[in-house]
């Protein structure tokens, strides 16, 4: 190969990276997690094998459509972020509407996929976590109230919900123990993030909880937050949805994540370092808890709250 067909190589090499970095593989990687901790959790070890994977590849589709999304919406304030800054829609090495094409026709790909293979309730719940992430969250929420990171929970709770609910097609109290318990884990874990990248989104003028009113209140609500979700996840051993190992894994995690979120009280701590502890720490823990309650489920009949068919 000659040197222009090198560099013409390399050049593509690049242009496909930056469209595959557009969609934020590591959140894709996380939400496929709890995806699949949900949907075995409903299965109950009779496992649908197509539907299960492409759930996990429509919603991973979804996802990806989201932050495609995002990164445009997000550009401005992107580049006076130092994490950010060299995202493709801030450099101009990929165009924004090349971006916004790309992404919708991933979102077309990803909801025609669920609607193929799950049913109408799934579909609901995916719909409904793309419009708050993308609308209410990234267009309004995230730039202008502190609550933007309460309303994000719940679009990054949604994964699981539509996991289980590609199984079972019903909104009963496994659901909802999901959807509450994801969406809790998401504000320790997020104002976390927002400690120790405390000096990019003050740049960026991010109303987030520590920037906008303060350390103190945002190392007392993930304490909070912890002990909530800690409470929370309980439910699903106590209702009878997963066994003794899941009751263990969620009691030492979520002991240990709060321990870890008290010790931010120290006066001697360094508070960068706790707070990428404390994140770092998130993503074991729900990890762990999306593992387990994926293999110690139990069989029990329940009520549907809601229920859709296709």
């Amino acid at each position: 190969m000659n040197i222009q067909g090198r560099l013409m190589s390399m050049q593509w090499k690049t242009y496909l990276k930056g469209y595959i970095q557009v969609t934020k593989p590591g959140i894709i990687m996380g939400n496929l997690i709890s995806v699949a901790g949900g949907f075995l959790l409903a299965a109950k070890g009779n496992v649908d094998l197509t539907l299960m994977l492409m759930t996990m590849l429509g919603l991973s589709l979804v996802v990806a459509s989201g932050c495609g999304l995002n990164n445009c919406i997000d550009r401005d304030i992107d580049a006076k972020m130092q994490r950010t800054r060299n995202r493709v829609t801030v450099t101009g090495a990929i165009s924004v509407p090349s971006v916004l094409i790309y992404s919708v026709l991933l979102g077309i790909l990803g909801f025609g996929t669920l609607i193929i293979y799950t049913n109408s309730l799934a579909v609901i719940f995916a719909v409904i976590g793309y419009l708050v992430y993308v609308g209410v969250y990234s267009l309004y929420m995230k730039r202008n109230s502190v609550y933007g990171t309460l309303v994000g929970s719940f679009s990054g709770a949604v994964p699981p919900v539509v996991g289980y609910c590609a199984v079972t097609g019903e909104m009963d109290a496994g659901a909802l123990i999901l959807l509450l318990m994801f969406s809790l884990w998401q504000m320790p874990h997020s104002y976390a993030i927002a400690i120790y990248r405390f000096n990019d989104y003050a740049a960026a003028n991010i109303p987030v909880l520590p920037v906008s009113e303060g350390m103190a209140k945002a190392k007392l609500h993930i304490v909070l937050y912890i002990a909530v979700f800690a409470l929370v996840s309980v439910l699903l051993p106590l209702a009878g949805y997963t066994g003794i190992a899941f009751m263990a894994v969620t009691c030492a995690t979520s002991f240990w994540w709060l321990a870890m979120a008290l010790k931010g009280y120290r006066r001697d701590i360094n508070l960068h370092s706790w707070a990428r502890q404390v994140f770092g720490f998130s993503i074991i823990t729900i990890t762990a808890l999306s593992v387990t309650m994926a293999l110690d489920f139990q069989s029990v009949a329940q009520t549907p709250l809601l229920m859709l068919a296709n």
